[in-house]
């Protein structure tokens, strides 16, 4: 089949668009086949997507085309308890799911140079988060809906090089576009270094770069491991809303490093375990505490963030090729979800907590060799219970109490590749 260069900037475009994520505010995983494994693709390069997880799974892929879309709908819930200094004024439970519905595409791109060099592309949203309060959230001193919604893209122009037959290595150039909106957080003008730009500016553009590196190597016929670091991507800062977010707006992309294997079990059935980390403590605005920096004003280099601690994803998966046609995956993700009991409060805006995940997948081979690929990811209900997590002091008299969070996600994705 032949690739036209006229669809990739529609792909660009589309991938722009609003977007979830599991693994904190990171995705599972990256590529439909790669979703329907729990997120696997250290050690296990399957289509034009593989640089995500690691760029050196690109010289392993060949010239090959892949684009695909995956609809991804997370529930999300708060629940506030014993408010405004006991009185349970503010009590209740509050639905954040005005906006539901998400799709998040895909695409990627790859061309064998010579053996031992491979020059590809992959595209693909990075993580997310959003929140929507269609009645606000009285605590936050919403006028109208309250939320936020944080939407990151990644694309990612690949080398490769083959250092011996079985020694692969691979550099990625991560240029990154984000787009970040917040609403309805009117009441925590007083406690912002520029009220003007905390809230109700519409979205904001920031744009940055980092660099992701990896290593395959095959040990034996069964055996491949791979290792991978992506740098910190550091990002423009949100100007609009520099009085939300520390260190005047900024939001960089954590850096995360990982290691995987795959084990060729029998000739059809492969299984790959990955297990990555995602340091989020890194970023002022998303690692500092809420509570304990509120005080030193929003959007200050020590200003409150979600108090997010890093977390440690792991990934297993299987493959089995049922005939030269169909091939059947299943996985399940694990992550420490990143939200302290004591910073649930914030988190009404971002309450990533879900842990476990559970993934299938297939991939049909058409008459035409084309592959059509298919993942379903179910993240499991996961509830985190606020302690003392509304403050109530001198700096910020909210009336204490507790912010309870839950969540629980679906996602269906599909794909359409093919080798060159």
């Amino acid at each position: 089949m032949k690739f036209s260069y006229k669809l990739f900037p529609l792909f660009i475009l589309l991938a722009a668009t609003e977007a979830n994520a599991t693994d904190g505010y990171f995705a599972h995983g990256y590529g439909v086949k790669s979703l329907g494994m729990g997120g696997v693709g250290i050690a296990l390069p399957q289509d034009a997507l593989a640089a995500a997880a690691n760029p050196a799974g690109m010289g392993l892929i060949g010239n090959r085309v892949d684009f695909g879309v995956t609809w991804f709908r997370p529930v999300r819930e708060s629940e506030l308890v014993n408010t405004a200094g006991g009185s349970k004024a503010l009590d209740g439970t509050y639905d954040a799911n005005d906006s539901q519905n998400f799709f998040i595409p895909e695409f990627g791109y790859n061309r064998q140079i010579n053996p031992n060099l491979t020059l590809g592309v992959s595209v693909y949203g990075n993580g997310g988060m959003n929140t929507d309060y269609k009645n606000g959230i009285p605590l936050f001193g919403s006028a109208g809906s309250a939320g936020v919604d944080l939407a990151q893209l990644i694309i990612a122009p690949t080398a490769t090089w083959k250092l011996t037959p079985t020694q692969t290595i691979g550099v990625s150039l991560n240029l990154a576009y984000q787009r970040f909106e917040a609403k309805g957080l009117q009441g925590f003008v007083p406690f912002s270094t520029d009220g003007a730009n905390l809230t109700n500016r519409g979205h904001d553009n920031s744009y940055g770069a980092g660099v992701h590196i990896g290593w395959i190597g095959q040990i034996n016929d069964t055996v491949t491991l791979g290792a991978t670091y992506q740098s910190r991507t550091y990002m423009s800062k949100f100007d609009k809303y520099k009085g939300l977010f520390a260190e005047q707006g900024d939001f960089d992309i954590p850096s995360t490093y990982g290691i995987g294997i795959a084990v060729k079990a029998t000739p059809a059935l492969t299984l790959a375990a990955d297990v990555q980390r995602i340091n989020y403590s890194d970023i002022a605005s998303v690692g500092n505490a809420s509570l304990a920096n509120l005080g030193n004003g929003l959007g200050s280099n020590n200003g409150a963030g979600f108090g997010w601690h890093d977390v440690t994803a792991v990934k297993l998966g299987a493959s089995y090729a049922y005939n030269q046609n169909l091939t059947v995956r299943a996985g399940y993700n694990h992550v420490n979800q990143p939200i302290r009991s004591g910073d649930t409060f914030f988190n009404i805006l971002a309450p990533g907590v879900v842990e476990d995940h559970l993934t299938l997948g297939a991939t049909y081979v058409l008459p035409n060799k084309a592959e059509l690929s298919f993942a379903y990811m179910h993240a499991f209900e996961n509830t985190v219970n606020g302690v003392n997590s509304i403050p109530n002091s001198p700096s910020a008299p909210l009336g204490g109490g507790n912010a309870n969070l839950k969540m629980y996600q679906d996602s269906i994705g599909i794909a359409y590749g093919w080798q060159l």
